[in-house]
């Protein structure tokens, strides 16, 4: 068992299975592949890289049975690991209004969707969600906020929290709408690494997300990116949750998330 201040500085790292998302999902190029067992994530993660946090993102789950969830937890304690977070992605809501939708209908669907997700996350127990805006008129971002008071309601009565990513979009263009939006509702942001437009954004951009951030930090390694500084920023905010690792720029995958583990334990 791993002791003192390296146990301390992995207690604070976590892996998505975003990292691995190609051995989850099957491609038109390889329709017959083997994919992975959910399953089998936590103990994977904790005895390649001794990480005890996952997020799982929620079509990796492949279903809600009870006797899915029932093994899955069963296999999370095994493992000594917990579930930190559950990126809530629909692809049928990718590049569309959305939960920013005027539309009522379209609307209404988008929501439908985001509150099913938080019911597996319950079932889960997992104690937070990411819900993605969509396509936000920043001229008017009313119907946005209102949203998420409705989904950080309902997910409030389950004991779970909303959060949300500069993940594409204007709003990542524009993180200071972005901020105002989610202050507006009352829900924290999931900052991430990568997703802005360019350095100066990024660096804006960090310095007004870590201050709110709910729990959880998106981590990249990207080969020109200042990661160190992100880190500086992270810590300047006061942020004390959680670096889940993103490694998705080609590569053994393997080998992408190990260097991340050990550019977090470099700058953590």
């Amino acid at each position: 068992m791993l002791k003192g201040p390296h146990r301390a500085k992995l207690e604070r790292i976590g892996v998505s299975s975003w990292s691995f998302h190609t051995l989850f999902e099957r491609s038109k190029d390889n329709p017959t592949a083997t994919l992975m067992d959910v399953r089998d994530f936590p103990e994977m993660i904790a005895d390649r890289y001794h990480v005890h946090n996952v997020e799982i993102v929620l079509p990796h789950f492949l279903g809600a049975e009870p006797s899915l969830v029932r093994d899955f937890k069963s296999r999370l304690a095994k493992a000594h690991s917990r579930l930190v977070h559950m990126p809530l992605d629909y692809g049928e809501l990718w590049h569309k209004p959305g939960i920013s939708a005027t539309d009522p209908t379209e609307r209404e669907h988008a929501l439908a969707l985001y509150k099913k997700g938080i019911d597996a996350a319950a079932a889960l127990g997992c104690p937070l969600v990411r819900c993605d805006p969509g396509e936000v008129n920043l001229d008017d971002p009313s119907v946005t906020i209102d949203s998420y008071k409705q989904l950080a309601a309902y997910a409030r009565g389950k004991g779970i929290k909303v959060v949300v990513e500069n993940h594409y979009g204007s709003t990542s263009e524009h993180p200071e709408a972005l901020v105002g939006i989610l202050n507006a509702a009352g829900v924290g942001s999931l900052p991430d690494f990568e997703n802005f437009p360019d350095e100066e954004t990024r660096n804006r951009g960090l310095e007004l997300l870590f201050p709110i951030a709910g729990g959880v930090a998106h981590a990249k390694t990207r080969q020109g990116r200042d990661f160190a500084r992100c880190m500086q920023i992270a810590r300047d905010a006061g942020f004390t949750g959680i670096f889940s690792i993103e490694a998705e720029y080609g590569g053994d995958r393997y080998v992408q998330v190990q260097k991340s583990v050990d550019a977090l334990m470099a700058n953590l």
